[in-house]
């Protein structure tokens, strides 16, 4: 039997993968349906909606219980791994000698416990980066450990990074990068095919699943699109339960007019049907890249943003992924003549823990200075820290990289210790105001808050008081709330009251969060 369903960017999905079906086929849509699991998380606008008509909508959004679980995550780490680590290239020219690849010391163990121990929770692994070397054994391309001498060519570093990170209580994630010189040299990627329907697994020559009763999907895409569909369904069918897919935008460094359009409505597809709890980053649906790699969101970060639709199901930014404002009352209206939709796209930011994102025996870490000012900036700004660490050519992760992921995490931990806040007398007054006491003056120079998304992003400007001399004193300022907030006093405030007043909100705001701390830095 065959399940056919339109879709918008994978969707609707799930209605179809409830089906008891081997066999999917999905059509590219231009609707905009979603399912009773992802309530609201895109809602249609028009030119002709007024400012007040882009707020008011900009409120009912709220983010799937994919999104909450993501962003509940705050860091994870990035591992930069393949035939650039020992070519000391940072992009790859796809022509390498698999050969090269000699990871001799290889113990994915050790990159599991030192991210443990650094507080990561999901850990993402470049299965393949721009140069097309897989590291897995593929059955679709020659260009992976299978060719090369390392392990006998038995190699498989993808099955070792997952069995280790879930050993450690890791989540797992993947990178598949959408593009592929090596698929370009051998005339695949960019060649101009028309897209067309595919039957998803491909089989090839001895393929070990003929005969099997294994799910198959049709589905619309070019030569290469196939070839990142049929990768897909191994990597999330062979490898065990995957947490996060990760996309960018990169194309091959080919000439112009040799642009491949991607079939992203297709992979979003596969990767709901097969790993429909997986988040699909930062070319996806479910999260935005923020814009920069210095690991640095914006003062005041919008989880709802304006998005159109960029072809092939891809979500995009209306403004500039690089707009000094993505959700704000402004940014809204600027955005009515392009924006198709008000979307829960929260932003993550990604960095290096080195200069480059592969590793360089020339190049250190980061202090933990750094590490730190960039939490408070991504963390501490409603996204989350995607941080990378990258392997060496030995296959572990260097002994300075590991020791400051340690302090990094012991650094932050001494930044918020306990809260002085939790067990103390909590009045909420009237909507938008809450009041603490902590029972006796305290001192506090570090302030944390959370809304509870499940409702919305709902705050735009807020005041932080203390109670001093008697007088309520404003401590600090700032706009946007959303998962996560934190803001350092510029010297500490003892009181033994304290104040959060909501002054302008888009609805009813839903506090999750007032934490008040005394940092040990």
């Amino acid at each position: 039997m065959t399940v056919s369903r339109r879709l918008f960017m994978a969707a609707a999905v799930t209605t179809a993968v409830a089906a008891s079906s081997n066999s999917l086929a999905l059509a590219t849509p231009a609707a905009t349906r979603t399912t009773a699991e992802e309530p609201h998380f895109r809602i249609p606008i028009s030119t002709e909606d007024s400012p007040e008509d882009l707020v008011a909508k900009a409120s009912q959004v709220r983010p799937t219980k994919r999104q909450i679980a993501w962003q509940s995550l705050e860091k994870t780490a990035f591992l930069h791994f393949g035939v650039n680590t020992f070519t000391g290239l940072e992009w790859g020219t796809g022509d390498e000698d698999p050969n090269v690849f000699q990871p001799t010391g290889l113990d994915t163990d050790q990159w599991a416990r030192a991210l443990r121990d650094g507080g990561f929770k999901l850990a993402i692994l470049t299965v393949k980066h721009h140069d097309g070397f897989v590291l897995y054994p593929s059955r679709y391309t020659k260009h992976s450990v299978a060719s090369s001498s390392w392990r006998g060519g038995q190699g498989d570093v993808l099955r070792s990074f997952a069995g280790s990170m879930r050993k450690y209580g890791i989540k797992v994630g993947v990178y598949i990068s959408p593009a592929d010189e090596n698929q370009y040299l051998d005339g695949v990627y960019a060649n101009g095919s028309e897209r067309s329907a595919r039957t998803i697994p491909t089989l090839v020559e001895g393929d070990d699943r003929a005969g099997a009763d294994i799910r198959t999907f049709t589905l619309d895409a070019t030569d290469y699109g196939a070839h990142m569909l049929n990768q897909l369904y191994e990597v999330l069918t062979e490898y065990g339960p995957v947490d996060e897919v990760w996309f960018d935008g990169a194309q091959g460094r080919i000439p112009p007019e040799k642009v491949e359009t991607y079939d992203w409505d297709s992979w979003y597809a596969v990767i709901r049907a097969l790993a429909p709890g997986a988040t699909m980053a930062v070319r996806g649906p479910d999260v935005r890249w923020v814009g920069n790699e210095g690991g640095l969101a914006r003062e005041d970060e919008w989880s709802v943003v304006p998005v159109k639709d960029s072809g092939n199901g891809s979500v995009d930014y209306a403004l500039r992924y690089d707009a000094p404002d993505q959700g704000s009352r402004d940014a809204l209206a600027q955005s009515r003549a392009v924006a198709q939709y008000l979307q829960w796209w929260p932003a993550e930011c990604d960095v290096s823990i080195r200069p480059g994102w592969f590793y360089h025996a020339d190049q250190q870490p980061k202090s933990v200075d750094q590490l730190a000012d960039i939490w408070f900036r991504s963390v501490g700004r409603n996204s989350v820290l995607l941080l990378n660490i990258p392997p060496d050519k030995d296959g572990l992760l260097p002994v300075a990289d590991v020791a400051r992921l340690k302090e990094f995490r012991e650094r932050i931990d001494r930044e918020l210790p306990e809260d002085l806040a939790a067990g103390a007398r909590v009045r909420d007054d009237r909507e938008g105001t809450r009041t603490v006491d902590l029972g006796t003056e305290r001192e506090v120079d570090r302030i944390r808050l959370a809304e509870d998304i499940r409702h919305g992003q709902q705050v735009e400007q807020f005041v932080v008081e203390a109670r001093v001399g008697g007088a309520w004193t404003e401590a600090t300022r700032a706009g946007t709330v959303g998962a996560s907030r934190v803001l350092v006093l510029p010297a500490p405030v003892k009181a033994r009251e304290w104040r959060l007043r909501i002054t302008q909100r888009r609805s009813a705001p839903h506090i999750a969060r007032f934490g008040l701390y005394r940092s040990r830095v």
